[in-house]
């Protein structure tokens, strides 16, 4: 056998031994996360005010520290994370299938 064919071999052995397993584990972990971090986040609109416009407050000044936008910011890092995931995990599957 040759080097690379006893590489792949091993790689194998490696991914059904557990990474797989663990692989899933934090997909499934961050998928959970996304879907809490999702509810969590609070509605867009305030009601009535949303249809008349509103004045500059103090939160739109300072949107960047509201809790608001740091559970956008989660969900966004959450699912960039978990796509990456999706797709290295589809990419090796295929390969060693």
């Amino acid at each position: 056998m040759d080097m690379l064919t006893m590489l792949m071999a091993n790689f194998w052995n490696v991914w059904h031994g557990g990474v797989k397993q663990a692989f899933l584990v934090v997909m499934a972990v961050c998928a959970i996360f996304i879907i809490l971090v999702v509810l969590f986040q609070p509605g867009n609109s305030s009601g009535v005010s949303a249809l008349g416009g509103q004045t500059e407050t103090f939160l739109s000044k300072n949107k960047g520290k509201t809790f608001e936008h740091k559970m956008k910011k989660l969900t966004v890092i959450a699912s960039i994370i978990f796509a990456i995931l999706c797709i290295v995990f589809a990419i090796v599957t295929l390969l060693y299938a």
